[in-house]
């Protein structure tokens, strides 16, 4: 296994930081975002430029990534406060509309100002089955425990090989949450 290291990202991982939102959110949800007048591209493009920035729920200064001992990345991990949930998706909801001419309205929240939420989570296909996921997430659950908040998560009911890990880490089921119109199980962290 190659030696791991977790570090603040950087602008520079943007690229990264838009795959793996592009993959936590999965293809069909993508395609969505495209419409019939844009392309995954254009959706990867929308994302890149969110995690340039610095007042994005998925700004690099939102995320973990983990990188080798070579330098090269890993995997991902995106969290935030909850409390900052609305503010922080306000250049989401502008940049979907100027960019990909979509507007969204009564979006459920998915997460609150109680919780500190692990918004994506996503290991490059060459280093899974390395503990890459599981190190982010505890990262993560550390920023959290540094918050005073616990740390929650949305998992599909259908992905049964993310859940096994969450619940191998602490995570327990504490509720029912909508992301982008589909019911999810809600998790939050909690010492066994």
């Amino acid at each position: 296994m190659e030696e791991m290291k977790i570090i603040q990202a950087r602008k520079q991982d943007a690229p990264l930081i838009a795959y793996s939102i592009m993959a936590g959110i999965g293809e069909e949800i993508c395609r969505n975002l495209a419409g019939a007048d844009h392309t995954l591209d254009d959706v990867k493009a929308l994302f890149t430029q969110l995690a340039e920035a610095s007042d994005s729920q998925y700004s690099y200064l939102n995320t973990l990534v983990a990188i080798d001992d070579d330098g090269t990345p890993m995997g991902a991990c995106i969290s935030y406060d909850g409390a900052n949930l609305h503010q922080l998706r306000k250049a989401f909801f502008e940049l979907a509309a100027e960019k990909l001419d979509l507007h969204i309205e009564n979006m459920d929240d998915e997460t609150d100002s109680g919780e500190f939420y692990i918004d994506t989570l996503a290991v490059l296909p060459d280093y899974r089955g390395q503990g890459v996921a599981a190190a982010l997430l505890m990262a993560s659950v550390d920023k959290a425990a540094a918050s005073g908040k616990p740390a929650g998560l949305l998992v599909d009911k259908d992905n049964h090989r993310a859940r096994r890990l969450y619940d191998k880490l602490g995570f327990k089921q504490v509720g029912e949450r909508p992301f982008a119109f589909v019911m999810m199980d809600h998790l939050q962290y909690s010492k066994q």
